[in-house]
């Protein structure tokens, strides 16, 4: 008897133990990540498990996608919060049901809230002595304490180089020995209103928000290769609410810029000029639209339904050339004002630089040959890269930014300041001081993850 309890009391304390182990295993287990691409023409959501990263060939793989057509937002801002809420819900519950779990939260990519990016250095005295994690921080705190930026909130905080001594260029300056340390960061900042309102619909709808990230950002991490982040390229997301754009240069983000023109305003300049349906616009672009003339346009005729609702009236026939009449100039304008934005904001946009073009705007017959002619530079077509196993239908140029929230959780590039701690805090219109969020928690980060 004595040795059966023993037995029985010895299963049970391992059993407590296996409990125990079971719960600390599922406490520490990377979590489900959700990416949600609030854009005006639709919402996506992509869903990745833990082991949805390989890291070997540094590829991904999504356990659930799904997408509804967007209500509630227009030109990149909320214009509705219960049907943006709504309309978040269910493409999130519909890539629930393909990834058969439930998300807690999701990170929003946004194109909106007036994108901005400021470039900042800071520099400071190190001794002689190895650089440590702290001197990084306080040249960070440094370069953050320059930033003046009222009713602003920063989407990321990314070093773009670090120089030793003058010598710039440097990686990674940790044990490097040298008299004083540099920094340049690029700060991407979205407006606080337009923050907290994503935040606020985000949870109307159930979820936590884990923040906002730039789409051009996130979509150039899907669709550029290693090369052309290196060489430097330029990545335009051509939404149907707003056109963004990202520059890198050296492997680095430097300078974000947007124009809220997009997709959108060129299906409602079809609409007025044929005096069609909003509807029956988007059609007819897609079908027929380009931004090119095509042989033969002047004979070939279109149809377009009536505005309105009656029953007598006949359909809008129209030759296919004013339909290019009117798409070519709205596309060639959209693309000028973003090369002149460019241009004026000084933006270190290398010679031999190529153009990529993302987002649903992009897939318009004709698009990257006026991209061509407008910046006279060589343009591609850019998709989500290395997620393979997605369907044709959710693969294309409209999904980039949803994939790219993904790629930059699975390979960064880290940030300078956490996440968690830009949702914690914004930007002070007076200097920030070195215990001030999110530069109290620069350090921390640096210590875990530079």
């Amino acid at each position: 008897m004595l040795k059966t309890a023993r037995r029985v009391e010895e299963t049970k304390a391992r059993d407590d133990r296996r409990a125990r182990d079971g719960l600390k295993a599922a406490l520490v287990r990377p979590p489900v990540v959700a990416a949600v691409d609030l854009g005006a023409s639709k919402v996506t959501c992509f869903i990745m498990k833990p082991d949805g990263v390989h890291k070997g060939d540094r590829t991904l793989t999504t356990a659930g996608v799904g997408y509804v057509q967007s209500r509630g937002v227009r030109g990149g801002s909320i214009i509705n919060l219960d049907e943006a809420s709504e309309a978040i819900a269910q493409a999130v519950e519909r890539a629930e049901n393909v990834a058969d779990l439930n998300v807690q939260s999701v990170t929003v990519a946004t194109s909106g809230g007036a994108l901005t990016s400021n470039r900042v250095s800071g520099r400071v005295s190190i001794g002689a002595r190895p650089i440590a994690d702290n001197d990084l921080a306080r040249a960070i705190q440094h370069a953050l304490s320059q930033i003046k930026l009222p009713g602003r909130r920063a989407a990321h905080i990314l070093p773009i180089a670090w120089s030793v001594d003058g010598q710039g260029g440097v990686r990674d300056p940790r044990a490097m020995f040298g008299r004083q340390l540099g920094v340049e960061l690029l700060v991407v900042s979205v407006s606080e209103a337009v923050y907290q309102t994503l935040g606020a619909c985000v949870e109307r709808a159930h979820l936590q928000f884990d923040g906002v990230v730039a789409a051009p950002f996130v979509s150039a991490l899907a669709a550029l290769e290693e090369d052309e982040l290196d060489l430097g390229s330029v990545c335009i997301d051509m939404g149907g609410g707003s056109t963004s754009a990202a520059v890198f240069n050296s492997g680095s983000l430097v300078h974000v810029e947007t124009v809220p023109v997009g997709g959108q305003h060129v299906t409602q300049d079809i609409a007025r000029g044929l005096s069609t349906s909003i509807v029956g616009a988007e059609r007819i672009k897609t079908l027929h639209g380009s931004a090119i003339a095509s042989a033969n346009e002047d004979r070939e005729m279109i149809e377009a339904p009536p505005r309105g609702d009656d029953p007598g009236a006949g359909p809008v026939v129209a030759p296919r050339s004013l339909l290019k009449g009117i798409i070519a100039p709205r596309v060639e304008e959209t693309l000028e004002l973003l090369r002149d934005r460019l241009k004026a904001s000084g933006a270190p946009v290398e010679p031999g630089a190529g153009l990529v073009l993302t987002g649903g705007a992009s897939q318009l017959a004709g698009v990257r040959e006026v991209a061509v002619r407008v910046f006279d530079r060589p343009v591609r077509l850019g998709r989500p890269r290395r997620v393979p196993h997605l369907a044709d239908a959710a693969s294309g140029p409209a999904f980039t930014a949803a994939a790219g929230i993904l790629h930059r959780h699975a390979f960064g590039p880290r940030e300078a300041v956490s996440a968690k701690a830009l949702a914690s805090a914004k930007l002070r219109h007076e200097p920030l001081g070195p215990h001030a969020n999110p530069v109290a928690k620069a350090a921390a980060w640096l210590r875990d993850n530079l």
